[in-house]
């Protein structure tokens, strides 16, 4: 069994997936994981499917030296405007995805209600080639793969507040508004 970051908060309700030594670039897939954190897991597939189609982009916020301005960035509240589509990270990152949405289906989730909860992306040891250069010279030509894991925890259902007959008890200020606007008579 493979060891994770940490653990969801009810294991019950999450589904887990994971991909050591993904040859993919650290940088490209840490943003791109870090703008799929917090989506439902449809929404997550649709956004990931639009980058793969160039409609949507991917911010980059860390590693964002020389990365082209582009509106689509400004579109995904990246007030730098700074964005690329990584068509290889999202590929793996959609893989990912599925597997953990079967995953959940195997443990019996519902999942429509699933949301990505939890997304890590780590540097793995890199990979050695060499490159030749002039006057018989050898320089390293090193790739930068990484570790991947996700959960997938499923929405709970809120709490919804009792509805009684009282309504809210108004502050100074808020009556004050509420009067300017003519929303309330003065004798309530």
């Amino acid at each position: 069994m493979v060891k994770y970051a940490r653990d969801p908060e009810n294991a019950t309700k999450a589904a887990k997936a994971r991909g050591s030594d993904l040859r993919v670039h650290y940088k490209n897939t840490r943003e791109t994981a870090y703008a799929i954190r917090g989506k439902t897991l449809i929404e997550a597939k649709s956004y990931l499917g639009a980058v793969l189609e160039k409609k949507r982009c991917i911010p980059f916020r860390r590693h964002s030296g020389c990365a082209g301005r582009t509106a689509q960035a400004k579109n995904e509240d990246n007030p730098a405007g700074q964005g690329r589509w990584p068509v290889k990270s999202c590929e793996f990152l959609l893989g990912l995805l599925r597997n953990a949405e079967s995953n959940a289906e195997t443990k019996g989730l519902d999942v429509d209600a699933l949301v990505v909860s939890h997304v890590q992306v780590n540097r793995a040891m890199r990979q050695r080639r060499r490159t030749y250069r002039a006057h018989g010279r050898v320089n390293p030509y090193m790739s930068s793969p990484c570790h991947i894991e996700l959960f997938l925890t499923e929405k709970e259902s809120g709490v919804k507040a009792e509805q009684d007959g009282k309504s809210r008890k108004l502050s100074k200020v808020q009556l004050a508004r509420k009067l300017r606007s003519g929303a309330v008579s003065k004798s309530a």
